[in-house]
Formats: C-alpha cells, structure tokens, sequence
C-alpha cells in the first residue's frame, strides 16, 4: 500500500483542455442506474431480487428527470458542458435523453422477456389481458364494476371542459371516441386519470388460477380492458396509459419567506404540477394521441418515451415486498450488536471507550437505544439533534417526544428542506413543538445535512456530554439496508465541537474555532484540499503518500483539481465513488496515479471515509459530505475524525480495504470514463465485499471488532 513513487519519474503534465479533465456529471449518474441495470442482468442474483433492481432504476429514473433533468431545462443557458459536448443546453439535454432512452428500452426488455417468464416458471404470473381464462375475466370483470368504476371520471374534452391538471406521476389514459356524445357533438378525446387508492398491482383469488402459484394483474390492464364500459354508445378507437413527470424542486424566496413551514406547506401542493419534463405513454399509443399529448404538456420529442409495459415499472415492487418466497430472494441477514456495548449501561461503556456502528451489518438499534435511554434517565437533561430523514414512522422521534413531554431540554433542528421527506419533517416538528421541544429549521438556504445528538447528563463531576454522530440518516428503516458508520463517544475534543455546531445553527452566530471537526459550508473543503495537499508535499519529500476515500459522489471541482495535482507529485489515490464521478482517472500526466471503484450490491453504499497516511499518523475522518460543491458549500456538514487506533485499524479493515478488494460487485472507471465491471483473475478467489462484512459482522460473526477478532 506505501509503495515509494518517484516524483521525477512522472510524466509532465499535458495541456488538456476542460473536456478531458472532467466527465459530465448527468451522464455519470445515467451510468450509475447502467451498474444498478447489471444486478437485474446478473442472473446468479435471486429472481424477486432481480425484480426490485429493476424497479430502483425506474425509480431513480424518476427523480433523475424531477431534480436533473428539471434543473438544467430550468437554466437559461449553459455556459459551457464538462464534457466537449456543443455548450448548449439543447444539446446536453439530448446526450441525456438519448442515454434514458438506451436505458430504459433495455429495462422493459429484460423485464419482458427474461423477468417476468423467468417469475411465471416459479409460479408468480403477471397476466395481460389476453393470458386471463374466462373465470378470471369474469372476476376481473367484477372487480372494475365494484372497485374501480365507480372511483373513475373521464373527461371529454370540449371547451366547457379544457386539458385535465395532471398530477406529478400519476397513472392516466387518453382514449380516442368516433362518433357524437350524447349532446349531438364530436367530443372525440377523453383523459381519465386512475384513482390514486386502488392498488396498482391486483392479485387474483388463487383458486382461479390455471397454474400453481399466484396470479398478478395490473390496474392499467383492468381498466384498458373495461374501456368500452366507460362509453356507452361509442366506440373506442385508440387509446393509451400515460404518466408525466414534472419538476418536483421547492423553491421558497429566501429574503421574503416570514416562516418556512408555511412557505414549505404551501409549496408542496404545488410540486404536484410543476413544469413537464418527461412523457411515457405506452407502445401501442397512435402516434397523433402521443403528439397531442406531448404539445399540452410542452414536452420535446426528445423526452417522450414509449415504453413496452406499465408506464411505471416501480409499482412491481409491491410484488417482491409481498410475495413470500424466500428461495427468490437474498437469505434473510440478522445484524450483529457490539459485544462491548450495554444496552442497559450505554453512558458507563461511552464513558470508558468510544464505540463504532458499521450498518446494515451492525444493529441501528443502538443509536435508537442511545437516544431511549437519554429520554428515560433521570440524569439525563437535555438532548440536542439534528433531523434529516428520519421516516414517516420513528421510535427515535418518538423518544424525542417522550423526552420534552418529561420536561428534558430537547432541541431538535429539523430540516424542512429534505427533499422528498417535506412533509413527513413538518409533520415531526409539529409533534416536537406540541410536546414542548424547541425545534429549529436550520438556516435558510444551507441545508442541514450533518447527522448529530448530543446528550448531557449529569454526574458527579458535573454535567458530561455525550455525542452520536454518523454518515447516514436517522433512519431505523434505510439503516437496513445503507451502509454507513456511526460513532458513539463521550471524547471531550469531539462532544465540545458538536456542542458548537449546535449553538452557531441555532443562534446563526458565526461558529467558534472547532478543535477536531471540520464544519461546512466554512471549513470542510478548505481542509479536505488541505488534507489533499499534505500528501502530496510529502510525495515530493520522496515519502509515500497515501489517499483512500469513500464515498457517494465526486464532482466538486476544487477536490479534483486538488487530486490531480497530487496524482502528479505521486500520491497513491484510490476512491470508491457509489454514483457520479466528474474525475477522470488514468490520465497519464492528470491521473495516473488515481484509481476509482463502484460497488453496487445487495445494500446501498453509503459510508463517507476519508484516509490520509499523512507519515504513518493515518488519519481518518468520517462525514456526512460527499465530494459535491453542494455539500461543501452550499449546506451545513461536518467530518470528524476517529482517533482511537483501534477504530482507525476498524475503518481501514471494514470500511476500505474490502471494497478495494471487492472483484465480483466492482466497477472501474477508465479514462474513456466508461465503467467496467471486476472478475477474479485466472486462479483468483472471488470477493465480494459486503458478503466478506456480513461474515465478519452479522449476529452469526465470533469475536469483537473492536479488539480486532
């Protein structure tokens, strides 16, 4: 790992123009959903399995066009893309959409012609219209008179009634009428939208079913199929499903805004109907209903999709998360709990040592009992956290609320501005406040994005303060199945900083000198590039230099340009980047000394790690930042550091060392910024990181982590 590099034996440096530095972060985030593609490819994955990836692409599609898409067609003009593309908005909006459209046909083929027979073979059927023997007609039949049709309102379109508000998403039909309506004239379209309570996914009594297993069928195919019902007296000439996806940004006036969870309230009804930036209609829909459609909606032709199934393949995930087949999915995993650490004691084990939580392969359930205990102990008097995705339903909130309700200090910033989460924070600060919490919503166009709590307690030596800090959410649920780290601890250095950061986000006072942590949006970049820089000074002393990172994604172009400088002065660089990456690696003369990795597997990567050898002292910072201007600059973050040598050798061995290892869920970027996936060499043992840390650390693992066994 410390091999020496000669810096006068490095190339000099070519002239390379902005193109050949950086790859275009749109089209990096496209090739993340081609690796998340590839599990659903990957047939040695269970079947259900294979379903959800698909799924998750659809899904990341989504808000790839509410958040991306939205932005740039938002923007006025591009002064210039990263990638040598025309610098024109036009164009780097096609590049985009001619990838999406790569993508997404490669979905519905697999989907139809490997997924689902492959899931009919093992007697879970989705039947089309035409697969349905007449007793299932006739039950189907029955549903949509009883069910469905009375929940539905076609809309002829006339000028009494003009183009229906379609809402962000939603499941709807255009369908096409000859002939007069029962006032003498030639409505001849109709939009009708699908009733947002019935479920999207229908599963047939099983004794209906000519085959073993069970039989599935969607509401689109119910309601296609019962058209005519809907029309009487005319005939249905075409029609088609249909969905649009708008721009689902919020966006409140910072200098006007009075109070943010109202401005918020108001906003969200207004997301629904943002501006369009993507059509999906279906295969069969005639080319004059698509277009139609795509006029009322704005929509270039470039953004519409006709697609070969349901217009939102996301909805098939109700059949993995309800069909009961354990030989079709990944074997359950149980998470392992630190044997060092007493669930009934959590105070006196942080008062002799730090302890560190590596999720999903360790229990969440101690970070939940942290804040449990700190509600119920008497000594306990006060809590301090900040709030970013904590879910719709949380016994950690609920302990919040237990603790103001017994008259505990409890300060809880909330970010309001969580997107996607809006209303589920605005439903926590409400409780909070009712319960007597003072509740904060974080400053005003910086998001709060630091995961923090902070516990005081009183004992004999006075008040001792006690601190949790992570690189993910809050999140009982996510925590499943995200990978990230959580430190417990009652460090002096690092529980007086949090302690800081809590006061300066409350008062909006500029934040004191912080001893240990590294605080965004005013010191994170500037020490991460000072980190940076550190090594490569002491490559050009002839010493090893050594940078290992971890993280989401990079495309913040301070820390590249940083990267590459001490590329050339010989700094060894590996970075294991989940989803966009700007950097281009293996350039010679720019990046020839920096390597980047992908994993994507069974569970979300999402751990934040960053390594210096800095002459063997091997510093490590965890943080709730990636590499994003964003994040650096534009939100509250922090990173901390992890000084126990123990630990240190923990995240090494469990955070980095395995996935630079991983040859089997492994992506390298090449310097033609295409991704390529890892196999073991000829006599090589396979790796697969997250299964190596199951072992390692699941309930089933011998030993402590923390004492190296």
């Amino acid at each position: 790992m410390d091999k020496k590099v000669k810096h006068d034996e490095a190339p000099p440096a070519p002239v390379l123009d902005r193109a050949a530095q950086f790859l275009n972060r749109e089209l990096s985030l496209l090739e993340f959903n081609r690796r998340v593609l590839a599990q659903a490819e990957d047939e040695a994955l269970p079947l259900l399995e294979r379903l959800r990836f698909l799924c998750i692409v659809s899904t990341n599609l989504d808000e790839f066009f509410e958040v991306r898409v939205a932005s740039l067609l938002a923007q006025h003009t591009i002064e210039r893309s990263m990638d040598g593309m025309p610098h024109s908005l036009a164009a780097t909006l096609a590049r985009a959409s001619e990838e999406c459209r790569r993508l997404i046909a490669r979905q519905y083929a697999l989907l139809n012609h490997e997924i689902l027979p492959r899931l009919s073979d093992n007697g879970i059927h989705m039947l089309r219209r035409g697969d349905r023997n007449p007793a299932q007609r006739a039950w189907v039949k029955q549903y949509f008179d009883k069910e469905v049709r009375p929940l539905l309102t076609p809309v002829g379109l006339d000028p009494a009634h003009p183009f229906p508000r379609v809402i962000n998403k939603s499941l709807n039909f255009i369908v096409e009428l000859s002939g007069k309506d029962a006032f003498g004239r030639g409505t001849a379209i109709a939009i009708m939208k699908a009733p947002r309570v019935l479920p999207r996914v229908i599963r047939l009594p099983d004794e209906l079913s000519e085959r073993p297993g069970a039989s599935y069928c969607l509401l689109s195919s119910v309601i296609q199929a019962h058209l005519p019902d809907l029309f009487t007296g005319r005939e249905v000439i075409a029609y088609s499903q249909f969905r649009v996806t708008r721009n689902s940004d919020l966006w409140v006036d910072e200098e006007e805004v009075k109070n943010l969870r109202q401005a918020l309230q108001s906003e969200l009804h207004t997301r629904q109907y943002g501006f369009a930036v993507r059509l999906e209609v279906g295969r069969g829909c005639p080319a004059h209903l698509s277009n139609f459609l795509r006029d009322q909606f704005c929509i270039d032709d470039s953004r519409v999709f006709a697609v070969d199934g349901p217009v939102n393949m996301g909805r098939l995930l109700e059949i993995v998360n309800s069909h009961a087949r354990p030989e079709l999915k990944f074997a359950p995993f149980t998470p392992g709990f630190p044997a060092k650490l007493n669930p009934h004691d959590i105070f006196g084990t942080l008062a002799r040592q730090d302890v560190l939580l590596h999720h999903p392969f360790q229990s969440f359930q101690p970070v939940v009992d942290f804040i449990q205990s700190a509600a119920t102990d008497p000594a306990v008097v006060a809590i301090k956290q900040t709030i970013y995705r904590a879910g719709m339903n949380s016994e950690l909130m609920e302990a919040l609320i237990s603790a103001a309700q017994r008259g505990k200090e409890v300060t809880v910033i909330v970010e309001l501005m969580a997107r996607f989460d809006e209303e589920a924070n605005i439903n926590w600060a409400e409780r909070l406040e009712e319960a007597g919490a003072q509740v904060v919503y974080g400053v005003v166009g910086l998001k709060t994005h630091a995961k923090m709590a902070l516990v005081l307690r009183r004992e004999a030596a006075g008040l001792r303060p006690y601190a949790h800090l992570g690189t993910g959410n809050y999140n009982p649920t996510t925590a499943r199945f995200y990978s990230d780290f959580g430190l417990l601890t009652a460090d002096a250095g690092i529980t007086a900083d949090v302690n800081e950061v809590f006061i300066h986000l409350t008062s909006m006072t500029k934040p004191k000198q912080l001893d240990c942590m590294w605080l965004a949006p005013f010191t994170l970049q500037k020490e991460m590039v000072r980190a940076i820089r550190q090594e490569a000074a002491i490559a050009r002393e002839g010493k090893p230099g050594r940078i290992i990172a971890k993280m989401n994604s990079l495309t913040d172009e301070t820390v590249i340009r940083a990267l590459y400088d001490a590329s050339g002065d010989g700094v060894k660089i590996d970075l294991i980047v989940r989803g966009a990456c700007s950097l281009r690696p293996g350039v010679p003369g720019l990046s020839a000394n920096i390597r980047v990795r992908s994993i994507v597997g069974r569970f979300l990567e999402h751990t934040r790690v960053f390594y210096f050898r800095n002459n063997l002292k091997h510093d490590v910072y965890l943080s709730s930042a990636d590499w994003m201007n964003r994040n650096l600059m534009r939100r509250i973050e922090v990173a901390f550091p992890v000084t126990s040598p123990g630990l240190k050798k923990r995240l090494l061995r469990e955070g980095l060392q395995p996935y630079l290892k991983d040859n089997t869920s492994a992506w390298e970027l090449g310097s033609d910024g295409q991704y390529r996936r890892r196999k073991p060499r000829s006599g090589q043992k396979p790796c697969n990181a997250q299964e190596l840390l199951m072992t390692m650390l699941g309930a089933g693992a011998h030993g402590d982590p923390a004492k190296g066994e």
